[in-house]
């Protein structure tokens, strides 16, 4: 639209543009069907916000892949204030829940609004305690659509006293690609993300990643080395996100602590560097700033892997690690021949 001047002749435009990318049979949404949508947001008592509106959050307005409009369904103006993610395990532990509770209870007492996903486990936790204060649920689905079905009476209450929102047409059952395009949006909208529990390979990461690359702050709440669902959170702390240990360290990091946070042992004066010892972990703004030069440097066509890093002049070992993260989120993909691209 900002391109083209209108809605119009941006939708006029489409076919050409998906034509220039490979797409020669596309053709936009059809007037009836978006009718019919409309219709079905409206018995559902759902509301469309649409990116030049005054209502849309300027934290998820900020990110590159901003959803165009989503639907809301419940209190708008819960979009306006300061929000901190809380995510984590669907299989979570009975610490991990009363944990999720107590973040969430304390950043609503401190103003802030509570995003999630409205999964199980940790994420049902941090809604029904932020209730009171203000959560918002983002749905992989439509926002018409309750998943799990085990969440239906808590959806119910958030669509009451709280905000649910989704960028997929109304009546949608969400599939499982739906649900990293979803994580995006947690993050977007959110100054910090903080899991609770994950495992090593989880949703819960994916958002971590996705929060970096938006510029988001990280953080994680440490677990027993033996227990699978904290161990995505110790691998968060060892690359250097914040160790949470309750409300208080989340605000430390956003600049708003209620009280100096009570430290239980003095701070040691930082030993000078040994060049014998291996160097520490990369920071994560590093990370950051190495995932955003490397979707910068890659588009549609393929580039040779090689290339990339001479472009870079990074090492291969600082570059390999975040092209996986990459890979993973789904932001890049492989191609025969050691060729990478950008995917969307």
């Amino acid at each position: 639209m900002a391109e083209h001047g209108s809605a119009a002749a941006a939708l006029a435009a489409l076919p050409e543009v998906a034509r220039a990318a490979g797409a020669s049979e596309y053709e936009p949404c059809p007037e009836g069907v978006a009718r019919a949508e409309m219709r079905a947001a409206a018995q559902a008592g759902a509301r469309l916000v649409c990116f030049s509106e005054a209502a849309y959050p300027e934290t998820l307005a900020e990110i590159e892949d901003a959803p165009p409009l989503f639907w809301a369904l419940g209190k708008i103006s819960l979009l306006q204030r300061p929000m901190v993610a809380l995510v984590g395990a669907r299989n979570a532990s009975s610490l991990g829940t009363r944990m999720a509770a107590a973040l969430a209870k304390g950043l609503g007492e401190a103003g802030y609004v509570v995003v999630s996903g409205l999964a199980r486990g940790i994420d049902a936790a941090a809604h029904d305690a932020a209730m009171g204060s203000g959560t918002v649920a983002v749905q992989a689905g439509g926002v018409d659509v309750i998943y799990p079905p085990q969440n239906t009476a808590l959806a119910g209450r958030i669509g009451r006293d709280g905000l649910r929102l989704s960028e997929q047409p109304m009546g949608l059952t969400p599939q499982a690609r739906h649900f990293p395009a979803r994580n995006r949006i947690i993050s977007g909208l959110a100054k910090a993300v903080v899991v609770v529990e994950a495992a090593a390979r989880s949703g819960s990461l994916i958002t971590a990643r996705t929060a970096l690359d938006q510029g988001r702050e990280v953080l994680a709440v440490p677990g027993h080395p033996f227990d699978g669902r904290a161990s995505g959170c110790n691998m968060l702390i060892r690359d250097g996100a914040r160790l949470v240990r309750g409300a208080d360290d989340v605000l430390e990091v956003l600049g708003e602590a209620r009280e100096p946070v009570q430290r239980d042992l003095p701070l040691a004066a930082e030993p000078a560097p040994n060049p014998a010892l291996p160097a520490p972990p990369r920071p994560q703004r590093d990370a950051h700033a190495l995932h955003r030069q490397i979707l910068d440097r890659l588009g549609p066509s393929p580039v040779a892997e090689d290339q990339l890093l001479r472009d870079l002049a990074a090492p291969s070992a600082d570059i390999s690690p975040v092209l996986l993260d990459l890979e993973l989120t789904g932001r890049i993909e492989r191609q025969p021949g050691g060729l990478l691209a950008r995917v969307g």
